[in-house]
């Protein structure tokens, strides 16, 4: 797979990079960095959970609480990322994942990139079964659900990226934190495209596709916090209202996304600016903040001069682009990013229809036609899911698609039982039993 863009955990103050010089030069810099070309082999995943400490009972306010970060360094040992146990190796899992955490203690598994979606799961399931048993000896249990129902959002990581992020998001609503401490999220990695044309076809039917996938994989309908209001799934909800500008670009405009993701880049708003002196780092809470909808765009023209100090450069804006989250996101590969984590080992079924609709440039053309009449329909996927029967059976198409062209025949039957599962209406966390209930940390103190 492309090379991924620099972890914002491993990322530190900026150093000495490429310089600059215009608006044209860091447009072009975003294509060849977001978009590495070469023949489509590769797939790759990101796996998140909600963690808590101890066994969940309805022992009292500490019934469930979040891990302390120490006792998530002390389980991972040599695998604990730097953001939590500075000077570990931070190995990888011996499938190749490796472990990160997100602000409010989530847990997440980033796979190495396989050629056949078969080894992919295989190892990447080991590699879970491996960190959950990491994680309880030290009786900490990841929990495989989209969105806490129970616990009020808390951040545990402070990192400045985090506090200035939580600041900028705050002076929009309350998804900012929400989505940064109490969702958990299923994510596909395909390779870019052969070319231009192959990375836009293979753009596009990432993005048509993406209300009737979202809607087939829905099951976070309750989320502590959230404005009242009743989604199918509130975890993309919150991604949807945090900040439009980061992450709802105009994509059904783009006839060319290398050229047009970069400019969209420069115009979003800075989240933050690294600070070389680290002073950020011994708790200055504003450092890293970036100047009020002031854009990189503005940074690079000098209209940040005072109140930066200096101009970007590639590693700022190699940064920058890491605070970017549309729901398929450019990092060398397409990151897919609008799938709800899904219960138990049912995260194996988004990978394998991600695998079988980029298998080859006409099972590409046909799911981009099957989907086409829904595109941009993120708002009513997320709100109504499967309730929707346009949705439904677009959802419904796809997942059949899907199952023909899987590389294997496991994969089709599962595939194709997620298919009728949606033909009935039913979401992935539910049961035979009419009006099963949601999934929810049991006996977490509120």
């Amino acid at each position: 797979m492309a090379v991924t863009l620099e972890s914002p955990e491993s990322a530190g103050c900026a150093t000495e990079q490429g310089e600059l010089s215009s608006r044209a030069a860091a447009e072009a810099y975003i294509g060849g960095v977001c978009f590495k070309l070469g023949p489509p082999t590769l797939i790759g995943a990101e796996l998140e959970w909600l963690t808590v400490q101890g066994e969940c009972s309805a022992s009292g306010p500490s019934a469930a609480p979040r891990p302390q970060l120490s006792a998530l360094a002390d389980a991972l040992g040599p695998y604990a990322p730097r953001s939590i146990a500075p000077d570990s190796p931070a190995l990888a899992l011996p499938g190749g994942s490796r472990v990160t955490l997100e602000p409010g203690g989530q847990i997440e598994l980033s796979s190495a990139p396989y050629e056949a979606a078969a080894q992919l799961c295989d190892r990447l399931r080991d590699d879970a079964r491996l960190l959950r048993e990491l994680l309880e000896s030290r009786s900490i249990r990841p929990v495989s659900v989209a969105a806490d129902a129970d616990r009020r959002p808390k951040r545990l990581l402070q990192l400045p990226r985090y506090r200035a992020m939580e600041r900028s998001f705050g002076g929009i609503g309350p998804f900012g934190k929400l989505m940064m401490c109490n969702t958990a999220a299923a994510q596909v990695s395909v390779d870019a495209g052969a070319d231009r044309a192959d990375v836009t076809a293979r753009w596009i039917a990432l993005y048509a596709v993406g209300p009737a996938l979202l809607a087939a994989f829905a099951c976070s309908p309750v989320l502590r916090g959230a404005p009242p209001g009743a989604w199918a799934s509130q975890r993309m909800r919150a991604w949807l209202r945090l900040d439009n500008t980061r992450t709802r670009p105009p994509v059904l405009d783009w006839t060319d996304p290398v050229a047009a993701y970069g400019r969209w880049a420069l115009d979003v708003p800075l989240l933050c600016v690294r600070r070389p002196d680290g002073a950020a780092e011994c708790g200055d809470a504003d450092g890293w903040s970036a100047p009020p909808g002031a854009t990189f765009a503005d940074w690079l023209s000098g209209a940040l001069d005072d109140e930066v100090g200096r101009r970007p450069d590639t590693g700022d804006l190699d940064y920058h682009l890491t605070t970017l989250f549309p729901p398929v996101r450019a990092s060398g590969h397409l990151e897919v990013r609008y799938i709800d984590a899904q219960p138990g080992d049912a995260w194996t079924i988004p990978v394998h229809v991600f695998d079988a609709l980029m298998s080859s440039p006409s099972v590409v053309a046909e799911a981009s036609s099957i989907a086409a009449p829904l595109a941009g329909r993120w708002v009513d996927a997320a709100r109504y899911g499967l309730a929707d029967p346009d949705i439904r059976a677009g959802a419904v198409a796809l997942l059949r698609l899907a199952a023909e062209h899987t590389a294997t025949d496991e994969a089709a039957r599962a595939v194709e039982s997620a298919a009728e599962r949606c033909h009935r209406g039913r979401t992935p966390t539910e049961d035979d039993i009419e009006h099963a209930p949601s999934p929810r940390l049991p006996g977490v103190a509120t």
